[in-house]
């Protein structure tokens, strides 16, 4: 763009100071490149990290003469501008120096890199095809420094001035199929491994025979070496027969993780949980019932299609052998869920864990006295047993994967003492609350004499003495009663009745157990309604017996008549107090 400048006379002179500067610089670029050179040339690693040596040496050294020839195609654009060629030469020069000085390096690494791969190449194709170590598992021989050379050959490749060498060609020429054959050969050998390494100890007596057939098939794979013909062929042979009894095994295997997590799934149902009242559940287990007789006839379907996979005889011992460790599983997973079952009912009878009440009662006011529904020694006791028997008969719903072991699950895990252990203490804690039970029922038969006395019979004696005899007394003095008399009474059921008023609806024994007092209050509220009437009612006819001699009777005989009987006005307001209203046709005569 600024030739046209360059060319005027008067320009060149005023430039022509500074081409010196320029030369200066692209000399002091040459010098780096040459330093550059010589500091790195002895640390390889730091060229290249995940390049072989020798070619990430050779794309160092283009690189280096590249920068260098960039440097002089920059110069060269103004060199006609120099009068004097002195500079140009020395420039030439030192870029001479440094091409000489790369191309020597580069011929001493291709010859190193040539005669190194070809040694290399001649003790790989020397190595058998795989290895086998003392655990069984099996390997490709040399495959960390058959990588390597193979990726060296791929660099190689890009390389037009490299020798081959013998050996380097050989392999050279087959490097493909070489490395199509080690990778297949490389997938082989995982497989096989796994095979070989997650064998369990039941599994490997049913997959024996077909291990040593194997063996005895990749005999080849051992003798022959990368120099052989027809290895490609030969490897692919054997990964075929590898990789079907590899997708044989994994097939098992799957099954058999199947089952296990089948079996680890039961111990999250829930056999036992509470419903909406926060009470147990009852008839709770059947959708749990379903899950595991369903699933437990999937266990007996995948143990029928692993015998199928591994070709066993069914009276085999190995095959037994299998079966009892599958059952085993089976066995501890029902064992988890009774577990986890039984603590539930521990957990929720423990006053220390209890969170709301579990079961429920009511207390009951019968003729023959209080009585809890259903009852806190028998009805309770059969519910809760009812509620472990139906825990336990989970155990019974799979069927039995052993063909050595006799009788369900449920006969086996009834005989282990951590389950033993948590039923006894359920029934040890119902015990309790049983007792409990009993103290509070016995501390409302304080108020027993008002069920189980003779109301006619107590109101006769009342008549006649005024009060109710104690048991000592077989006679007394006879005194009828006075209002006075009929006030205590009546008082005394009042606060009875206020005192029933204020008893709790439902309270809780040891956090679990809820006792419901309403049919128990309720029945003796109407016995001491009961008992109230049957003294306002003599009341109620002591006023209308006074009312009837006051309107019949003359004066005389209505104060002869007054004197036997209680004072009408006071008999009238004792009987407002105690919430009796009077009938109509008493009221209309008390207005008269």
């Amino acid at each position: 763009m600024f030739r046209l400048l360059l060319d005027r006379p008067l320009i060149q002179d005023q430039l022509r100071p500074h081409l010196v500067r320029l030369v200066e610089m692209v000399l002091v670029e040459l010098d780096q490149t040459e330093l550059l050179f010589f500091s790195q040339r002895e640390e390889p690693e730091t060229i290249s990290r995940f390049t072989p040596s020798a070619a990430a040496g050779l794309c160092w050294t283009r690189q280096l003469r590249r920068r260098a020839e960039d440097a002089l195609k920059h110069y060269r654009t103004v060199q006609h501008l120099f009068v004097d060629s002195g500079e140009s030469q020395l420039v030439l020069q030192r870029f001479q120096q440094i091409l000489d000085l790369l191309q020597g390096f580069r011929d001493r690494v291709r010859t190193d890199w040539s005669r190194q791969l070809d040694s290399d190449c001649g003790f790989i194709l020397e190595q058998p095809l795989v290895q086998q170590n003392e655990q069984g598992m099996l390997g490709v021989r040399c495959s960390h420094k058959l990588e390597a050379v193979l990726k060296e050959l791929r660099y190689m490749s890009r390389e037009t001035d490299v020798e081959l060498r013998p050996h380097t060609a050989r392999l050279f020429t087959c490097r493909d199929d070489i490395t199509q054959s080690y990778l297949s050969l490389s997938h082989m050998v995982s497989c096989y491994n796994q095979v070989v390494s997650g064998a369990l100890q039941v599994e490997l007596p049913l997959i024996q025979d077909q291990l040593q057939d194997l063996n005895q098939a990749l005999s080849d794979l051992h003798r022959n070496t990368w120099s052989c013909e027809g290895v490609q062929h030969l490897v692919e042979h054997q990964r075929q027969m590898v990789m079907i009894f590899h997708s044989t095994v994994s097939e098992a295997r799957a099954n058999m993780d199947t089952i296990t997590h089948i079996v680890q799934g039961w111990a999250e149902l829930h056999l036992l949980q509470r419903s909406g009242d926060a009470l147990l559940e009852v008839g709770a287990t059947e959708q749990s019932y379903r899950t595991i007789r369903e699933e437990g006839q999937e266990l007996l379907r995948l143990t029928q299609v692993n015998r199928s996979l591994y070709g066993a005889d069914a009276s085999s011992e190995s095959w037994s052998r299998y079966l009892d460790h599958i059952d085993d599983k089976v066995q501890d997973g029902l064992f988890q869920l009774l577990l986890r079952s039984l603590h539930f009912l521990s957990d929720n009878m423990n006053t220390q864990t209890c969170s709301a009440a579990l079961f429920a009662v009511r207390l009951l006011l019968q003729e023959t006295g209080s009585v809890f529904e259903p009852s806190v020694g028998g009805g309770l006791s059969d519910q809760l047993k009812a509620v472990i028997t139906d825990v336990y008969t989970a155990a019974t719903l799979s069927p039995r994967i052993s063909i050595s072991r006799h009788g369900n699950y449920q006969v086996s895990l009834q005989q282990i003492p951590a389950l033993s252990a948590l039923e006894q203490e359920v029934m040890c804690r119902l015990q309790q609350v049983r007792e409990e039970a009993e103290r509070l029922r016995m501390g409302l038969d304080r108020y027993s004499y008002l069920w189980q006395s003779n109301r006619r019979g107590v109101m006769q004696e009342f008549l006649t003495y005024g009060r109710q005899l104690t048991p000592e007394e077989l006679e007394a003095e006879e005194a009828p009663p006075t209002l006075r008399d009929f006030r205590r009474e009546i008082e005394l059921l009042l606060r009875l009745n206020t005192e029933m008023t204020h008893l709790d609806d439902v309270i809780v024994l040891h956090k679990w157990l809820q006792v419901d007092l309403r049919p128990f209050r309720d029945s003796l509220l109407s016995v001491i309604h009961d008992w109230r009437c049957m003294y306002t009612q003599y009341l109620l006819d002591s006023v209308s017996d006074s009312l009837q001699q006051v309107t019949q009777q003359s004066d005389e005989d209505e104060q002869s008549s007054s004197s036997s009987s209680f004072p009408l006005t006071e008999t009238i307001i004792l009987l407002q107090a105690a919430g009796v209203e009077l009938p109509p046709h008493l009221a209309a005569q008390l207005q008269c």
